[in-house]
């Protein structure tokens, strides 16, 4: 007579969600204090233990709305008699099989790695040496927010893609500076990315000859044609031969590729104070100074220095491109490298939560009865 009372299915259920809970923070704890080493792999999937609460409380909700369509159709001795073969015993072993296999299951997408093991890896790949614009027309803000910024994410896209590669920056207004040497390291070269403005060169103006000639010396005397220079430059005011410059460094078997920053139709350059617009550059004359996006030298650096051009928008710097690019390219020996990688443990809770999963499937939601229709006792 118990099988069809709601409180004992539900309670059981709730008493195991506390229970898994407790055991989850308790293995939590024993692991952050006992193994240190402990960590996910892709810790964003744990959301996915989420679900669990939320499907304890659709299988409630669909227990009582089946309760309460059995009671409007029979009540007490008939109701059994009746439908004898339901159960909600039968229907919550099924349900915590499903429920506790999508759980464990979702543990092991998280891809939970303890332990270590001693890798070591031979890397290949391209140097590559950023000749990054960082004058004032770089504040112009036909590229949203402005330029400087689109170039900030251009570089920061730039660096997530790289696989096996060095990366240096050179810094340029009036004049050029190494700001970080050749490296394989993508966390120094994130750690620049947040300073890079017009404070770094107090000297303005466009040196961007004198930005390649700089980079194509920071690649030392290795040969190869494994090195490329990209200028990411708004094209203006430059004082020196940069197509002179491309055109060296091509005949040492280096790539200049460009990325034009801006539009041809330009925009003022603002004046903020403490991040409040307070006006507009103005020449000597007293008109406003409009900078615009000088695309044919670009193209010209690009066509001397046998690489390729890509426009920047609000949208898109075209890194993609230029890092298929780079690909094609010949790969070189950058080095060995030896690291500690982390012991994949997803093996066990995929397996047990795989084994919830058909035993949910094969569980009967239904009592088995021998007949239909059975006769009351006398």
């Amino acid at each position: 007579m118990n099988r069809l009372r709601l409180w004992p299915a539900l309670l059981t259920v709730l008493l195991l969600e506390l229970l898994l809970a407790g055991l989850l923070a308790l293995l939590w704890f024993t692991v952050l204090h006992g193994e240190p080493a402990f960590r996910f792999g892709r810790p964003q999937l744990l959301w996915g233990l989420a679900v669990g609460p939320v499907l304890v409380l659709l299988f409630a909700l669909d227990l009582w709305r089946r309760r309460r369509a059995l009671r409007r159709f029979a009540q007490g001795p008939t109701l059994h008699r009746m439908v004898p073969a339901v159960s909600f015993g039968h229907a919550t072993v099924r349900f915590l099989a499903f429920r506790h296999g999508l759980g464990l299951v979702a543990l092991a997408l998280a891809a939970p790695q303890f332990g270590t093991r001693l890798e070591e890896v031979r890397a290949k790949g391209v140097d590559v040496m950023v000749a990054l614009d960082v004058s004032n027309s770089m504040l112009c803000e036909d590229l949203r927010p402005d330029r400087m910024e689109a170039a900030r994410r251009a570089l920061s896209q730039l660096v997530d893609r790289l696989r096996g590669d060095r990366l240096g920056i050179v810094v340029f207004a009036g004049e050029a500076f190494v700001q970080l040497p050749l490296t394989s390291d993508k966390s120094a070269a994130k750690l620049f990315l947040a300073s890079l403005g017009p404070d770094l060169v107090p000297t303005q103006g466009t040196a961007i000859g004198a930005a390649i000639e700089l980079a194509r010396k920071g690649f030392g005397e290795e040969e190869g044609g494994s090195r490329t220079i990209i200028v990411i430059t708004d094209g203006e005011n430059h004082e020196d031969d940069a197509e002179g410059a491309a055109r060296a460094a091509a005949e040492a078997g280096i790539t200049v590729h460009t990325i034009g920053m801006g539009t041809p139709q330009g925009g003022p350059l603002p004046i903020r104070r403490r991040g409040q617009l307070v006006g507009f550059r103005k020449d000597k004359d007293g008109s406003t100074v409009v900078s615009r996006l000088n695309e044919p030298m670009l193209k010209a650096i690009a066509a001397e220095g046998k690489g390729a051009y890509v426009r920047a928008t609000s949208a898109s710097a075209g890194i993609t491109e230029l890092v298929d690019e780079l690909r094609t390219m010949d790969q070189r020996d950058i080095g060995t490298y030896r690291f500690a990688g982390h012991e994949d443990r997803f093996q066990i809770p995929l397996a047990a939560g795989c084994l919830l999963l058909v035993i949910g499937m094969l569980w009967p939601e239904r009592r088995r009865v021998r007949n239909s229709l059975i006769e009351p006792r006398p």
